[in-house]
């Protein structure tokens, strides 16, 4: 008898990656999405005949495969159903197949719960086996089964397909945005990507248990948001939050996700430095959209750090205006992480907890055993369920704790202030659509009242700080905030203070620089604003604004006639970026770029 040979293959990578939209990452190799048909076409030597001699298609993914686990499975021309497994992949042959001429063209469909990653086809008929595919399969916004399912296709175009983005930066009445490079469809990043998933910790300890977990959404966000920081996995990126930043780059020298991630893999898998929370936040965006899974970054302004998890954070405060570094609790200045989109069928049958989850790459407090955080549904921080999988009572806390205010004394202390309203403020992501800011602090918390104070004969001390670290422990927060911008370069001069209406400083726990002291005494005051003048020469404070673009002033306000009526008072000063005058000139088919700007000193790096 004459072998019956397969004698061509052919998986047309251009025309399934269109279909499956994967055709902006490759055309060269088979991306396709779970719960979505793609094609192969198969010629034989003789013709098919399916009734005497059946086609045997089988799959795998992972070093392990195991059928009971979804992760192997095996499909036949005709159907067989003894080889059903956990997930049920399917084949058909298309119309345009003819049996007789031994030509197939075979209509593959992974189920929408696959695990995700790299899987290996093989096809048998009669006792010849031959590599089929290799295709890669991920999670589908576009699939109504999958439980990433996004229904909005402009919001799909955005949170999955869209390479450039913004990120949110600044204090929270004084937002600066930041253009990032998602760069999820550069070369190489699904090898990437899926080496991330390779080396997280529970690949190493059971590897045949992680493949099988990721079919799921909930899984995968948590395992990508450990292996973006590298404390403690082989994770891609090394956390610095001031100090020398020597062997890497400092965190603001990033734009972009791409440079990190091939450096990650180019190194063996050793962290890139340095990165802060908008940079491990950015990177975290870039493999979520990657693997299908819809993804924004999402700043929240005045974000709480609450280690005791009881959802107040106390604050310690000298009377000479600097807080002292006895509490890890803290308030920083703005802090991002990420949202993913998915469905929460562990919390709730009905849906109640699906849509948008917050992942926190940022190494902050452990979970589980990892520095990792999330999924944490945003409508379960809404309605306060803090009782929910996973790490809802620390994003709560971010949003929504309460601040208390002591004052330290002669080792003694005195509760100043009480504040409901303070932390999380104007929490910001970029529009679908536009370059707009979107304003989704409704989405996280409910609206509170204010609050007054009435004036009173005062004293002042007053202190000024440079806050060098944008998105750690350095804050922006006051009761009546003052915010103001300086060009850099001047001198700053300070800006009048509410009297007695008990605005606020909070304690910068990584690396903070103390510019100025002073003690004066006040007159008594109209019932007006008073201003005190401050000089801060911009040698005094150039050195320090790196990485950073935000000087507070404290004060200490004491009542004279009632020395244990003592008040806060705060005011944020945000330095603009210098302008730049560009010039371009193009002789002999050089460009020469020459800038100028209108500051007279250097800042970050700008001549």
């Amino acid at each position: 008898l004459t072998r019956v040979q397969v004698m061509r293959l052919e998986s047309t990578p251009l025309r399934n990656n269109v279909n499956h939209h994967t055709s902006d990452v490759t055309v060269k190799e088979l991306l396709v999405r779970r719960g979505q048909p793609f094609t192969l076409n198969l010629e034989l030597s003789k013709p098919f005949t399916p009734d005497r001699h059946p086609l045997t298609i089988s799959g795998l993914t992972g070093s392990n495969p195991s059928k009971d686990l979804g992760t192997s499975f095996v499909l036949r021309i005709p159907p067989n159903q003894s080889l059903l497994s956990k997930v049920m992949w399917k084949v058909k042959l298309k119309k345009k197949s003819s049996s007789a001429k031994g030509d197939l063209r075979l209509k593959i469909t992974p189920p929408a719960n696959a695990p995700i990653g790299e899987y290996i086809l093989t096809v048998s008929h009669r006792g010849e086996e031959t590599l089929l595919a290799m295709p890669v399969v991920l999670f589908n916004p576009w699939c109504p089964d999958d439980t990433v399912f996004l229904p909005d296709e402009e919001k799909r175009q955005e949170y999955v397909m869209n390479e450039q983005g913004i990120i949110y930066k600044g204090s929270g009445n004084y937002i600066t945005p930041m253009d990032w490079n998602f760069g999820q469809f550069e070369p190489d990043m699904v090898k990437i990507c899926m080496k991330i998933l390779d080396m997280n910790n529970n690949h190493g300890e059971d590897p045949a248990k992680d493949v099988s977990s990721r079919c799921d959404p909930i899984y995968v966000g948590r395992v990508v948001s450990a292996m973006i920081n590298s404390e403690d996995d082989h994770g891609v990126l090394m956390g610095r939050w001031g100090g020398s930043y020597a062997g890497g780059f400092r965190p603001s020298h990033w734009n972009g996700s791409h440079a990190i991630l091939k450096s990650w893999f180019n190194i063996d898998c050793h962290p890139v430095k340095y990165g802060q929370c908008w940079v491990f936040a950015g990177v975290m965006c870039s493999v979520m959209r990657l693997l299908g899974i819809p993804c924004r970054v999402v700043t929240n302004f005045n974000s709480a750090h609450d280690t005791n998890k009881n959802l107040v954070i106390d604050m310690y405060h000298a009377d000479y205006g600097v807080a002292p570094k006895d509490s890890r609790d803290s308030v920083w200045n703005f802090h991002v992480w990420v949202e993913g989109w998915m469905k929460r069928p562990d919390l709730a049958e009905d849906g109640k907890y699906d849509g948008w989850q917050v992942l926190d790459p940022t190494p902050q407090e452990m979970s589980d055993g990892l520095y990792c955080c999330g999924p944490a549904p945003v409508k379960a921080i809404l309605m306060g369920d803090v009782d929910l999988e996973y790490d809802v009572p620390f994003v709560f806390a971010e949003v929504n704790a309460d601040c208390i205010d002591w004052l330290v004394t002669d080792g003694t202390k005195m509760k100043i202030y009480s504040d409901t309203e303070r932390v999380g403020q104007n929490i910001s992501t970029k529009s679908v659509g536009s370059n707009k800011r979107r304003n989704i602090t409704d989405c996280y918390k409910h609206r509170e009242g204010g609050k007054s104070t009435e004036p009173r004969r005062l004293s002042i001390v007053v202190s000024a700080q440079v806050m060098n670290y944008n998105g750690s422990s350095a804050v922006n927060i006051m009761m009546e905030e003052k915010e103001e911008t300086v060009p850099v370069g001047k001198g700053y001069h300070s800006s009048p203070w509410g009297v007695g209406r008990g605005t606020l400083f909070v304690a910068t726990l990584y690396l903070k620089h103390l510019l100025l002291f002073v003690c004066a005494p006040a007159p008594p005051p109209p019932p007006i604003d008073l201003s005190l003048p401050i000089l801060i020469p911009f040698s005094t404070y150039h050195k320090y604004m790196m990485d950073g673009d935000n000087i507070k002033i404290s004060a200490v306000v004491t009542d004279m006639e009632n020395p244990v009526n003592i008040y806060l008072a705060e005011d944020n000063v945000v330095l603009q970026e210098p302008p730049l005058a560009i010039v371009a000139v193009t002789p002999c088919h050089c460009l020469c770029v020459k800038t100028t700007r209108s500051s007279p000193s250097c800042y970050r790096g700008v001549q």
